[in-house]
């Protein structure tokens, strides 16, 4: 009764587009729409979906060559689910009206199959508390295309092993029942951490300490692979895939971050090259300090650091100067370099570092924006108070999203087991999964022959 279960819930996702389950909450209208912040909402939408094709690349050059489209397909596939996911109750549920004053949940009915999400500008929270400058849709469009990349990064832990089915339902649930509450937690006027103060410009704890602790979760429970258990060498397939990826990242992040500022105004020209020269600064950082540990500089080695330069300057980039985001992502390089190398002295086969890289650097992000982050000139904010907030915030997503995320595995893996047979991991799950390989048609009619 597995092979059913696609079609089962593509069904019901048809029949609930179209059941009348309430009516959808009127947006109260927002500040005037700005079509020069609505043209830049719109460009950095279309560099952020750009991130996950470039997460394709950067993993699938990393993994063993029989498991390259596996890899990637995972990331491109959330392109799809979650879009729908997002439009029929994700949105509700991260910038819908807030359930019962607690900060922690939307209500899904709000914005029901984006019932209400058009062309005007709106104004989020019960007392307006983000009053937007662009059209609402424009704004949900953005803020989904965070939703999709948050559960492909979690891919990266369990590559090479788990099972296309059930990878599908739990990025679901995950979605629903992780990324969605944080996001409201963190980005709504009402929500939680909003209410505390919790400084997150575009995604430290909303995306990469969620996905971070999820691939923590997912490497335990998946355990270790095969050739990783018996000692064979991991052999990255494709390390031009890698750099590619590192590019279409780097590129698309300036729309993750800069456009976070939700206008085309000075805070997404801060965040814009504080983004860039973290990730410079980490770049070099992660080269160096692994050619002082006595190993080369490798092409690997520069575009990871890079990427964690991206990750710990993402909750810090509207909020510190230019020169603090060097020390950010000097600093994440080497934390997170060291965070690898143990990961590397133990059991933990996180495939390719997801908590090293993004849990670690996104919490390194954080404490640094409770560090560095400019104050209010009233005085209503003191830097004490702020990191408070933020020691609080680390302590609760970290507890939530590993183990949320661990007992979602659980359940998933009850309904559709978690890991493929050691005969599909033999054979790779390009072939034992999809059917195809990286070199096309005529090696896979070979190896069939």
């Amino acid at each position: 009764m597995k092979k059913p279960i696609p079609f089962i819930l593509l069904a019901i996702v048809a029949v609930l587009a179209f059941l009348p389950l309430g009516a959808a909450a009127t947006a109260k209208p927002g500040d005037p729409l700005n079509s020069g912040d609505t043209a830049w909402l719109i460009t950095a939408s279309a560099l952020v979906l750009l991130m996950t094709p470039g997460l394709s690349f950067f993993y699938g050059g990393m993994v063993g060559f029989k498991n390259v489209v596996s890899t990637m397909l995972q990331s491109v596939i959330a392109l799809g689910v979650i879009s729908l996911v997002w439009v029929a109750v994700g949105f509700g549920l991260a910038f819908g009206d807030d359930i019962g004053g607690l900060g922690i949940i939307g209500n899904p009915m709000t914005f029901w199959m984006f019932n209400g999400v058009g062309g005007d500008t709106a104004a989020l929270g019960a007392a307006s508390g983000m009053k937007l400058t662009i059209p609402l849709l424009v704004f949900s469009m953005f803020q989904l295309k965070f939703a999709i990349i948050t559960p492909a990064l979690i891919t990266g832990s369990f590559a090479e092993r788990v099972r296309f089915s059930s990878y599908l339902l739990f990025m679901v649930l995950f979605s629903l029942i992780i990324y969605c509450p944080l996001a409201h937690a963190t980005w709504h006027p009402d929500g939680l951490f909003f209410g505390w103060g919790v400084k997150d410009f575009a995604g430290g704890t909303v995306v990469h300490m969620s996905a971070g602790w999820a691939a923590l979760a997912g490497a335990l429970i998946l355990g270790r692979r095969k050739a990783h258990v018996h000692g064979h060498e991991h052999i990255p397939a494709n390390v031009p895939f890698v750099l590619l990826g590192t590019g279409m990242l780097w590129f698309g992040w300036f729309g993750f971050n800069a456009g976070s500022a939700l206008k085309a105004n000075g805070d997404a020209a801060i965040a814009f090259a504080t983004t860039n020269t973290a990730s410079a600064a980490a770049m070099l950082g992660w080269i160096f300090f692994d050619w002082l540990m006595g190993k080369k500089p490798s092409a690997l080695g520069a575009c990871i650091g890079a990427v964690v330069g991206l990750v710990a300057v993402t909750p810090a980039a509207g909020f510190v100067t230019v020169a603090q985001s060097i020390t950010i992502g000097l600093v994440a390089s080497v934390i997170s370099n060291l965070a690898v190398h143990l990961r590397t002295k133990s059991t933990l086969d996180d495939t390719l570092d997801v908590f090293p890289c993004h849990g670690v650097g996104g919490m390194t992000g954080m404490i640094f924006t409770a560090i560095f982050a400019a104050l209010p000139a009233d005085g209503s904010v003191t830097r004490m108070s702020l990191m408070i907030a933020h020691g609080k915030a680390l302590v609760l997503v970290s507890v939530f999203a590993f183990v949320g995320s661990f007992i979602l595995y659980k359940i998933t893996d009850l309904i559709i087991p978690l890991r493929v047979t050691p005969e599909q991991e033999d054979e790779g799950l390009d072939l034992s999964q999809h059917g195809e390989t990286a070199l096309g048609a005529e090696i896979f009619a070979g190896s069939k022959a």
